[in-house]
């Protein structure tokens, strides 16, 4: 958490009551989370949900968070960088709309190989895998 509070202020931002819950709320995580789940985990330390779109926000451009579309309308965030879990990514159901982290990667030569192809410098990637839980296999 140090990390985190640490960059805010070399960014001249205040580290606020209300931006520590939610980075806690984030790191504790260990899929991304709405703006209403991040709310509901709040529990007593709430804050009011203009205050949580604010502040993901400006946590978003600041690359402390990071946002996710998995095609269903709903944006999910979580936390990026060494502050948080390593490289990752996601598989959803789109039955139930479970989320699961997948640490398999690209090997980085792959990764660099096809940016060197088609002339791209600088390249990450994110990766989302759609399919049905055991669950909604089931069912």
């Amino acid at each position: 958490m140090a990390v985190l509070t640490e960059r805010l202020r070399n960014r001249s931002r205040r580290v606020t009551g209300p931006r520590q819950a939610i980075l806690e709320v984030l790191r504790n995580q260990r899929h991304p989370l709405t703006i209403k789940e991040v709310h509901r985990e709040l529990g007593s330390e709430s804050c009011d949900l203009a205050t949580i779109y604010r502040s993901i926000r400006m946590l978003v451009e600041m690359d402390l968070v990071k946002r996710f579309d998995f095609g269903d309308g709903t944006a999910r965030f979580e936390l990026v960088g060494a502050c948080c879990h390593e490289h990752h990514h996601h598989l959803i159901c789109t039955g139930c709309g479970r989320i699961v982290e997948v640490e398999d990667c690209f090997p980085e030569e792959l990764e660099l190989e096809i940016a060197r192809r088609n002339g791209f410098q600088e390249v990450t990637h994110r990766l989302e895998f759609f399919g049905l839980c055991p669950a909604c296999q089931v069912a």
